[in-house]
């Protein structure tokens, strides 16, 4: 879904990746999960370079529904915001740093996966993270000002 942007989306990458599995099934040699992260990946990249449709429409990010849950609004605010954060970064650097926390692969198995070596893993992971601290810290310094001018305008 970090790829996406939207559970929608995220579900329409798999299923086409794994069409593409499937019809290739024969010619996989080796580990299927490895070229099935592979296909995921580079179809993601395509639709990157198709114009990023999928940053524009970035769904909400929903629990599952069923019965009384607890509130988990905090942990959607997070993940949203994370996936906001994601998204302002560049599809390589994206990917790396995907690959390297959420699915937690090492700089090898990312570099395999991306066709890269794993000091290009690396290097996209270290900016990438740069980069994200740079936005969340803007962020924050935005809505510090928010706050600020909400109670001096309260005060007066």
């Amino acid at each position: 879904m970090l790829l996406t942007g939207s559970e929608e989306a995220r579900q329409d990458l798999v299923q086409a990746a794994l069409e593409r599995l499937l019809r290739r099934g024969s010619a996989v040699h080796g580990d299927p999960e490895a070229y099935l992260r592979r296909i995921i990946y580079h179809l993601a990249a395509d639709g990157w370079r198709r114009g990023g449709r999928g940053r524009a429409r970035l769904a909400l990010l929903r629990g599952d529904g069923e019965g009384v849950a607890p509130d988990r609004s905090v942990q959607v605010e997070q993940r949203d915001e994370l996936v906001r954060l994601l998204l302002r970064l560049p599809p390589g650097q994206r990917a790396a740093i995907v690959l390297r926390y959420w699915e937690d692969l090492s700089d090898a198995e990312a570099a395999d996966v991306l066709g890269c070596s794993a000091s290009t893993v690396r290097s996209s992971v270290a900016r990438g993270l740069h980069r994200l601290r740079e936005l969340s810290g803007a962020r924050a310094a935005v809505a510090a000002d928010q706050v600020a001018a909400d109670r001096r305008g309260r005060a007066q």
